[in-house]
C-alpha cells in the first residue's frame, strides 16, 4: 500500500470530522487511548466550568443548582446506550475495584451453597486481586478462586462454579471473547456472569441485556476518555436489582441519605451500588466527555478499528518486521479488540524509542508493545506515520540507546 492509498481512506472516514472534537497535540500521534483517552474539548470547557463558576461560584448549592447530586445516574444513563443497556441499569460510581467488590459480594450471596468464582489466569491483576482479598476476608468456604487459561474456561464451568468473572478484551493480547456465548454456557451451569468492559466499552458494539449479562463493570478514562483516574461504572440486571445486597453500604446508597438514620435501608434500583459522596469534578469531566458519542453508531466505530488494525498488520508486514515483532493478538477482527500486540525482547525500550518521536503507544509487562486504536480521533495517515517509524527503530535497533531503557514508576 503507498501513503496516496492511505490517505484516500481518511478522505472517506464517517468519521473523520469526530477528531477535530479532541484537543490533541499536533505534533503527535497517539495510539493509547486504550490506557488513557485523549482530552475532548467539551471535558476541558466543563472542567474550568466546574472550577470556576460552579464550586468557584456557587458553592455547596450545586448540589442542587447544578445537580451534582444526579451525577452518578445521569452519566450512567449515559453509558447505557454504548454498553447496550437500557435505562435503570447503570449508575457511574468508584472505580472498577471496588465496583467488582460489590459486585462479587452481590452475585455470591445470590448463590447459596456454591463459593467457586472462576477467571482467567491471565485476566487483569486488579480482578483476580479482589477476588483473593475476597477470599482472604470471608474463608474459602465462602469465596475460592480458580483460574484457567482462556482455551479452557468452557470446560471448567461447571455446577460447583458459583460466578465467572471475564474480561471481554484481554489488556495484554486483545482477544475478544464471546460474550453471548460464554455467558448462556455459564446460564446452562446456573452460573452469574460479571464482565469487565475495560477494554471494550467505547470500542465496540456490546450487547449486555440482549446477551442476558448479569453484571457487568467497565471505567471511564480509556475509550471513553473521562481523564486520568475517572469513576467507572456498574451493570446489574433489572431482574436481579431488587434481590442483590451489595456490602459497601455507605451514605449515598441509603434510601434517604439526608435523613440521617441511624439504621441502613437501601435504595431502590442502582443507587444502592452508591457508596460516598461523588468525585463531582472528575465525574463532571467523564460527564462532558461522553458528548463525543452524539450521533456515534458504535457499529461505524467498530469497522473502523478493524480496518485499522488490518491496515497496522497489513503495513508492519510490507515493513518486513513479522520476524522481529511476534504477534499475540488474534488475526481474525471476531476475535481482537481495538488493539494488536507483539512481544519483543525489548519490547519496553521499543516502546520508549516511539515516544522519544511523539508516537505514544504502551508497553506491558514482560515483554508487550501495545498499540491501541481509538477511531474517534486515530486516522489511517496516522498508522502509515507510526509504523514508519517503528521500521526505522526497529532496523536502526536506535532503541538500544541507554535513555530508552530507563523504567520509570508507570509504564
Amino acid at each position: 500500500m503507498t501513503f496516496q492509498d492511505i490517505s484516500a481512506l481518511d478522505a472517506i472516514d464517517p468519521l473523520a470530522s469526530k477528531k477535530s472534537e479532541f484537543a490533541l497535540p499536533s505534533d503527535s500521534i497517539y495510539l493509547d487511548g486504550n490506557s488513557l483517552g485523549a482530552l475532548p474539548k467539551t471535558a476541558k470547557i466543563r472542567a474550568t466550568e466546574v472550577v470556576e463558576l460552579q464550586w468557584g461560584q456557587d458553592l455547596i448549592k450545586s448540589w442542587n443548582t447544578h445537580q451534582w447530586i444526579d451525577l452518578p445516574l445521569k452519566v450512567g444513563e449515559k453509558i447505557a446506550p454504548l454498553i447496550g443497556a437500557a435505562s435503570g441499569q447503570v449508575i457511574c460510581c468508584d472505580s472498577i475495584s471496588v465496583n467488582l467488590f460489590k459486585l462479587l459480594c452481590s452475585a455470591l450471596t445470590l448463590q447459596t451453597g456454591r463459593s467457586v468464582v472462576l477467571s482467567q489466569k491471565d485476566n487483569f491483576p486488579t480482578d483476580l486481586y479482589m477476588v483473593q482479598g475476597l477470599a482472604e476476608l470471608l474463608g474459602q468456604q465462602h469465596c475460592e478462586l480458580n483460574v484457567f487459561a482462556g482455551e479452557c474456561i468452557e470446560d471448567a464451568l461447571n455446577n460447583d462454579v458459583a460466578v465467572l468473572l471475564l474480561t471481554q478484551v484481554n489488556f495484554r493480547t486483545g482477544y475478544l471473547h464471546d460474550m453471548q456465548k460464554m455467558t448462556e454456557l455459564a446460564h446452562q451451569h446456573g452460573i452469574l456472569v460479571i464482565w469487565d468492559l475495560a477494554h471494550s466499552a467505547g470500542a465496540l458494539p456490546i450487547e449486555l441485556d440482549k446477551c442476558e449479562v448479569d453484571f457487568a463493570v467497565g471505567c471511564g478514562y480509556k475509550y471513553l476518555n473521562g481523564g486520568p483516574g475517572a469513576p467507572a461504572f456498574v451493570y446489574v440486571a433489572a431482574r436481579h436489582q431488587v434481590a442483590v445486597k451489595q456490602p459497601l453500604s455507605g451514605w449515598m446508597g441509603h434510601a434517604n441519605p439526608f435523613q440521617f438514620l441511624p439504621e441502613y435501608e437501601a435504595a431502590a434500583g442502582m443507587q444502592r451500588f452508591l457508596c460516598g459522596t461523588p468525585p463531582i469534578l472528575s465525574m463532571s469531566v467523564l460527564d462532558a466527555s461522553l458528548e463525543v458519542f452524539n450521533g456515534v453508531d458504535m457499529q461505524v466505530v467498530r469497522d473502523k478499528s478493524c480496518k485499522l488494525a488490518q491496515l497496522w498488520m497489513t503495513l508492519i508486514a510490507q515493513a518486513d518486521l513479522t520476524n522481529e515483532l511476534t504477534l499475540i493478538s488474534p488475526l481474525c477482527d471476531d476475535e481482537r479488540g481495538s488493539q494488536v500486540a507483539y512481544t519483543h525482547p525489548s519490547a519496553f525500550a521499543i516502546c520508549q524509542a516511539l515516544i522519544a518521536r511523539n508516537i505514544i503507544c504502551d508497553f506491558r509487562a514482560p515483554d508487550v508493545l501495545r498499540v491501541g486504536f481509538t477511531p474517534l480521533y486515530t486516522s489511517y495517515t496516522d498508522i502509515w506515520h507510526a509504523v514508519e517509524n517503528l521500521q526505522d527503530i526497529v532496523q536502526k535497533e536506535s532503541y538500544r540507546d541507554a535513555k530508552y531503557n530507563q523504567f520509570s514508576k508507570v509504564t
